[in-house]
């Protein structure tokens, strides 16, 4: 008898460690079963639609290329930058505190072309912002103070295609940066703006080693064109935090066309400080 309760208690304390132990393992990937698996494409652009605005973006590789929706700011914007680029991911924190964490796949074939986000990837609802989240109103009034600024500079430009992209203002106010830029199409043909993009990168490449960039979110931006018509001018200010330019590197604002060839990259390097004014 005591030989068979012997038994019964090894049986019965082997299940117990054994259930403790996928109760553990289950808790542990908790966060992995609320992970949403994105498949985003090289040649056509995914929309994640959030029920609040976007507060917070940090992507996990320079192979993806992202932008808030113009004029809104619950929708972004998801591309490839190189074709079959290898698993990645996608962190968002939005007004209302939560946090969205996506895992990023190439597929160009089957990309998820609109994704509505609520309740989707939220691993967490307890967010508490920092004092700087608080000042986006404050940003935005003196966005439109360096978009009013009569103060010029000149001879950060590249015009190709008969298009021209020029930085005709840098400004600062705390720790935040305003770039004034200006495009002028020269040409007969629309120019409808895909991307404009800021990063800093290395000011040489060495052989058969990839150039490290670092992708700078702008924190708000006044554009609210899609399309600078033939002949004309457009104005934009984009406020960021304080950048720091190294002195082996550059400060990059590339210029992309959506469905063309008409790309063009503005190159900043360390001298900025020489043309930064106090708003």
């Amino acid at each position: 008898m005591k030989k068979y309760n012997l038994i019964y208690f090894i049986s019965f304390s082997f299940l117990a460690i054994s259930s403790f132990a996928q109760l553990n393992n289950r808790k542990t990937n908790s966060n992995a079963d609320n992970l949403v698996n994105l498949n985003i494409g090289y040649s056509k652009t995914t929309s994640l639609v959030f029920p609040y605005a976007i507060k917070s973006i940090d992507k996990g590789s320079p192979d993806i290329i992202m932008q808030k929706a113009k004029g809104v700011e619950n929708i972004l914007l998801l591309k490839a930058n190189r074709q079959n680029f290898a698993q990645t991911n996608l962190t968002i924190i939005t007004a209302d505190s939560r946090l969205y964490v996506f895992v990023l796949n190439y597929n160009d074939d089957c990309p998820d072309l609109n994704v509505n986000a609520d309740n989707l990837a939220v691993v967490n609802d307890d967010i508490l912002f920092s004092k700087e989240n608080e000042n986006q109103k404050k940003i935005e009034q003196f966005a439109a103070l360096a978009l009013a600024k009569k103060k010029k500079i000149t001879g950060i430009q590249r015009s190709k295609f008969d298009i021209k992209l020029s930085v005709s203002g840098i400004f600062i106010h705390e720790d935040v940066m305003y770039f004034r830029l200006v495009i002028d199409n020269n040409s007969k043909i629309n120019y409808e703006l895909d991307q404009l993009r800021f990063f800093i990168r290395d000011k040489k490449k060495a052989k058969r080693t990839a150039s490290q960039e670092i992708e700078i979110i702008p924190l708000y931006d006044s554009n609210s064109r899609n399309v600078i018509a033939a002949k004309s001018e457009w104005t934009a200010v984009y406020a960021m935090p304080k950048v720091i330019i190294p002195e082996k590197k550059y400060l990059t604002i590339q210029l992309i066309e959506k469905n063309g060839e008409r790309q063009l990259e503005v190159d900043i390097n360390n001298n900025l400080t020489k043309k930064i004014s106090a708003i």
